[in-house]
């Protein structure tokens, strides 16, 4: 299976981890409602939602598909951002959205079903 256009190869991403270190947020757009977002339901058996018990950088914050936004992370414009769904496709249009809002330093990971990349980052 190839990636999808935009999201960042396994190399990239485990180079841009390191230089990151704890400044790294990652932000997961996925839905956990079946109605709204019935793709994902799968992802949730590979990747759980972050909580403050899993996935100590990473913050959910949902990309809406009807209006092509999501809420703006509270973090400096330099902060280092990987953005994720199931496999990469809300994850460019997120980095594109943020890049757009003055965020300096995004990456598209792609998400759960992206296994080689998600190994980069997907417990962070």
């Amino acid at each position: 299976m190839s990636r999808k256009p935009g999201v960042a190869s396994p190399e990239e991403l485990k180079a841009f981890v390191a230089e990151a270190g704890e400044r790294l947020l990652v932000v997961d757009l996925r839905n956990p409602d079946a109605v709204v977002e019935p793709e994902d339901q799968p992802t949730f058996d590979l990747a759980q939602l972050p909580s403050e018990s899993s996935r100590p950088q990473a913050v959910s914050l949902l990309w809406d598909r009807t209006t092509n936004q999501m809420p703006i992370p509270s973090v400096p414009k330099d902060t280092p951002i990987i953005t994720h769904c199931g496999a990469g496709g809300r994850g460019q249009m997120a980095k594109e959205f943020l890049e757009k809002h003055g965020f300096v330093k995004v990456m598209n990971g792609g998400g759960p079903k992206e296994a080689e990349c998600w190994a980069e980052f997907g417990d962070k």
